[in-house]
């Protein structure tokens, strides 16, 4: 329960770790208790530690060093209150009623939730329960609609970049197709950036299925041209056109069957379909952690700013956005179950397309 009159808010994380995490909650906190003396209550592990009561309040001691910090101070976990209607057997309550209760119980004014789709569209979800929501868009996908960028998403781009680079001198020593592998389920924003930025001479990403025998040709033509080695960026998401044509439930199964990634795959046909000797490397994990490059930090820092203000003037059910380089906030039901989806026509496409890059198509 409440210890004193002031005002009391919530920060939690949820979804996969990004960089730029820490910066939000040090943006939200220090702004919540200097600018209006609000207490501040980390709640661990995202929505577990709401489900579980697991909250501590969180001091402008820890807040020192944080700005710079990757991961979260607080854990994160993939919890989905909403899809779990089973009620816990020691408290007779589903993880939502707990949610609402433990709300409660700590006198919360306010809940910032920290993710990316899924977080806020639970968010969106709770705060149609009547708890006072306001979301804060974190992922290195970049695909929330609602917002131009996401924290998190550049600090990826940089990791994924680099490793490019690095891998342009050893496909250049060998004579070799390099394929590498990155993040993006959905939405291929990630690979794009990542492709442009590092030179990928092909970038296949989920919304251009791709045609093994249109990259073949352009491989080959490359090797024509006395071009002897190349660099293909390949979406986790990215699909064949046959692949294209199946429902969303043909195509996750074939998927799950599959006992090796896309970037293998890809790399196996384009050995077969062009006789050059392929490499992989899955970027994985690699693209989540590590220290949050300087644009991510002023973002999460302004994003978490304005979040506490919102919190501070009762503006909730939004989650805080990024519009045309200006911080605003957009009805979390506009965000709610949406996947934002690089254009077929998007500017960067037609850049790369004009330089010479194949997507595949």
């Amino acid at each position: 329960m409440k210890t004193s009159d002031k005002k009391t808010i919530g920060i939690l994380t949820s979804g996969g770790d990004a960089p730029g995490l820490n910066a939000a909650i040090r943006g939200i906190a220090r702004t919540a208790m200097e600018e209006y003396g609000m207490r501040v209550l980390g709640i661990k592990e995202g929505f577990r530690g709401l489900i579980d009561g697991n909250a501590e309040e969180i001091t402008s001691y820890e807040l020192a060093g944080l700005l710079t910090r990757g991961g979260t101070m607080l854990g994160t976990s993939r919890e989905k209150p909403f899809k779990n209607p089973e009620k816990d057997p020691k408290t007779g309550k589903t993880p939502v009623e707990a949610i609402i209760s433990n709300y409660k119980k700590f006198g919360l004014d306010a809940l910032c939730v920290l993710g990316g789709n899924g977080t806020n569209t639970t968010g969106h979800l709770l705060y149609k329960e009547g708890l006072n929501i306001i979301g804060l868009p974190k992922t290195i996908d970049n695909d929330l609609v609602g917002t131009d960028v996401t924290f998190g998403f550049h600090s990826a781009v940089n990791v994924a970049t680099e490793a490019i680079d690095r891998l342009h001198t050893t496909a250049h020593s060998h004579n070799r197709i390099m394929v590498i592998e990155v993040m993006g389920h959905k939405a291929g924003w990630l690979g794009l950036y990542a492709g442009i930025a590092g030179g990928g001479d092909v970038i296949l990403i989920p919304e251009i299925p791709y045609n093994i025998n249109s990259i073949s040709r352009h491989l080959l033509k490359r090797k024509q041209e006395g071009k002897n080695f190349s660099i293909v960026v390949v979406a986790e998401g990215a699909k064949n056109l046959e692949e294209a044509a199946l429902s969303k439930k043909e195509f996750k199964k074939l998927r799950s069957d599959m006992n090796y990634s896309i970037g293998y795959r890809v790399a196996k046909e384009l050995e077969s379909a062009t006789g050059l000797e392929s490499r992989v490397t899955v970027l994985g994990y690699l693209q989540r952690g590590g220290t949050p490059v300087p644009y991510d930090r002023v973002l999460a820092t302004r994003l978490g700013v304005h979040a506490a203000h919102m919190a501070a003037r009762g503006e909730f059910g939004k989650m805080v956005a990024v519009q045309n380089e200006t911080i605003c906030a957009v009805p979390l039901e506009e965000v709610s179950g949406q996947i934002k989806k690089v254009p077929f026509d998007h500017e960067l496409i037609k850049a790369g397309r004009a330089v010479g890059t194949c997507f595949g198509d």
